[in-house]
């Protein structure tokens, strides 16, 4: 995950909707099971589909009042307390 993504993806969802997120995470799930994709193109799309998630997750949490700063480091904290685990 990546911290500038998450917070662009935070900013259009704040900007526009966040169902439009949505929707693109069920296109790009889709997308998964294409058989003739590559390793690599498997990896890209599970980077877009892990950050729009955590987008989403930091969006949950500025909605319940937490500024966005704080919201971004707090969801990428617990996200690498879950790797170190």
């Amino acid at each position: 995950m990546k911290v500038p993504m998450i917070k662009q993806l935070t900013a259009f969802i704040e900007n526009n909707d966040e169902d439009y997120i949505t929707e693109a995470l069920e296109v790009l799930e889709d997308l998964t099971e294409v058989s003739s994709l590559k390793g690599e193109e498997l990896d890209v799309i599970g980077e877009l589909i892990s950050n729009m998630y955590g987008a989403l997750e930091v969006n949950a949490e500025i909605k319940k009042g937490i500024p966005k700063k704080e919201a971004v480091n707090g969801f990428m904290k617990r996200v690498l307390g879950s790797i170190d685990q």
